[in-house]
């Protein structure tokens, strides 16, 4: 016993992970630490109320853009900071720290923002609008869900119709995350009525192309400020809006390697800040008790130890993804492939073990709503990863590729 008490006292003392990759260059300065933080300390102090009322966080975002944190991925021609996809990465650890809605928000504006940055290639209005991007901190949004397709991203029953005034769509968008709040919108859509679902085009509309009618609200157990409501939505525009590559490339080479790594880092800063609670809850408990340490003091260490291999697993994910950025074979191998999918699944379920272990330690007061170590908010908030683009329609799909992938032959070398 007195064994475990060294090592569960000597976990308390270490601090959860400042950052889930090193490999994150902020500047000569350095200053996006400092406006990343600026901004999560706002996000934190509206995130219960963001919370109970199902509430975009407007004042968070209203820090983001001051910080101007929405353009910080585009190079500098670009009038961007060139920051990394790590760069990007920590700072969705930080904030999904603070609100997680906040930075599943922005996770989904940064997976955007690559989307276009990776595949406008010399598209004069694509580049006009990257530059917007930057100057103005524009938010993006995406539509890629549909009332028949579900969460097949790779389908689409919308098509674009062309005229002589330009391209149009109408869909039936069953969730667009903060939809209302976007100054741009990313939809997927067929290419034209007589394509393939699976023919499908990515096409940038801003707030004055479209228009969104209400169709299912947002009234759900966490996540709650991402305002993920559904709609009618209805755009017109030019065909330079659709991006020139086409979504079949898209997809599996910066949508899903993107969004699952900002995600995962934002389940990650979820599971952190639980730790973090718990942590605090198990020091006053052995202070107010002589140094004795309240029964459920163990479950920090399990949190603790999952939550430093859960940043090892993304670090490790986000510089596979780089060391493939330039090399197309690579990243649409079955081996990448795969491997990108699971970390989403792997990081969810870790996510959400973390956060179960951490309410454990705190046990009763954990519970409480009104307590000062509640972890009810992150326990309700991380539940959402493992359906966030179900696991189980991850691994299904999956399958076929881990029947044909062999078993390591060596761990390390």
């Amino acid at each position: 016993m007195q064994h475990l008490s060294r090592s569960i006292t000597a976990l308390e003392l270490e601090d959860v992970p400042r950052q889930i990759s090193a490999d994150a260059p902020t500047g000569p300065a350095q200053p996006l630490g400092v406006r990343t933080e600026a901004a999560a300390v706002v996000a934190s102090h509206n995130a219960d109320e963001v919370d109970q009322q199902a509430r975009f966080p407007f004042e968070a975002f209203e820090a983001i853009r001051t910080e101007r944190l929405l353009g910080i991925m585009l190079p500098a021609k670009l009038g961007g900071e060139g920051a990394s996809l790590a760069a990007i990465v920590n700072i969705c650890y930080r904030l999904g720290q603070a609100c997680a809605s906040t930075a599943m928000i922005y996770a989904m504006h940064q997976s955007c923002v690559a989307c276009v940055l990776r595949h406008a290639q010399d598209s004069a209005w694509q580049q006009a609008f990257l530059r917007r991007i930057a100057s103005e901190q524009l938010l993006l949004a995406s539509s890629t869900t549909e009332g028949q397709t579900g969460g097949n991203l790779r389908s689409s029953s919308a098509p674009i119709e062309r005229s002589v005034e330009g391209i149009q769509l109408g869909r039936d968008a069953s969730v667009i995350s903060y939809g209302a709040y976007a100054d741009a919108i990313l939809a997927t859509a067929r290419r034209s009525s007589t394509a393939a679902p699976s023919d499908q085009v990515l096409v940038a509309f801003e707030k004055n192309d479209y228009n969104l009618e209400a169709t299912v609200s947002w009234d759900t157990l966490g996540m709650r400020g991402t305002s993920s409501c559904g709609f009618h939505l209805r755009a017109a525009g030019h065909e330079d809006q659709i991006l020139p590559e086409a979504y079949d490339k898209i997809h599996p080479q910066t949508m899903v390697p993107v969004s699952h790594l900002t995600w995962a880092s934002t389940w990650t800063g979820i599971a952190a800040a639980a730790v973090e609670r718990a942590r605090a809850f198990v020091r006053r408990s052995a202070r107010q008790s002589n140094g004795t340490l309240p029964a459920g003091a163990a479950h920090v260490t399990k949190a603790l130890s999952t939550l430093h291999s859960l940043c090892g697993l993304i670090s490790s994910s986000l510089h596979a993804y780089a060391q493939h950025a330039d090399d197309f074979r690579g990243l649409m191998s079955l081996e990448f492939q795969s491997m990108i999918n699971l970390t989403k699944v792997e990081a969810s379920e870790m996510a959400v073990s973390i956060v179960m272990e951490a309410w454990r330690a705190c046990g009763l007061v954990g519970y409480r709503n009104d307590s000062e170590f509640s972890i009810g908010r992150n326990l309700r908030d991380v539940l959402s990863a493992p359906i966030m683009i179900s696991n189980d329609r991850i691994l299904a799909n999956t399958a076929n590729s881990a029947l044909l992938a062999a078993a390591p032959s060596m761990i390390s070398g």
